[in-house]
């Protein structure tokens, strides 16, 4: 059985939309993976250079607000903000949701390097947690 789950944060940008990615790379074609934002967004330049370190490409990303998804199409809701938890709530019971206090790299200042470490430990932050939630997820990033 197909298990959905929705990734979500502040503006569908940086968190989520790396998250749905690595779920899709770790998990193949047994989850039905898609991610929202509280507001809509733009994807992050940044997630693209360091999703293409592990071979993924960002193309056909659509950034969407929760409000337009159809949320209780999916199992859980992960919920990688605060606010993107709350606004879950309005539609789905708590049971729903998780929350993954995920950190924002976008909130990182210095030079290109250090912006693209910052992205870099986000991503392997979600990759870890997932696998440590999903445990079944064949491959790791």
């Amino acid at each position: 059985m197909t298990q959905a789950i929705l990734f979500a944060c502040n503006m569908n940008s940086v968190r989520s939309p790396m998250a749905a990615a690595l779920m899709r790379l770790m998990g193949g074609n047994h989850w039905r993976v898609d991610s929202a934002g509280v507001y809509e967004g733009g994807l992050d330049p940044f997630v693209e250079i360091v999703m293409k370190e592990l071979d993924v490409s960002m193309e056909g990303h659509e950034p969407k607000a929760l409000g337009n998804v159809e949320l209780s199409a999916f199992d859980a809701v992960i919920a990688l903000t605060p606010e993107a938890a709350v606004e879950a709530r309005k539609y789905l019971p708590r049971e729903s949701i998780e929350f993954w206090d995920t950190e924002n790299p976008s909130e990182e200042r210095g030079g290109r390097e250090a912006i693209l470490d910052a992205y870099r430990r986000v991503r392997d932050e979600i990759a870890r947690r997932l696998a440590e939630r999903f445990p079944e997820l064949h491959k790791k990033p």
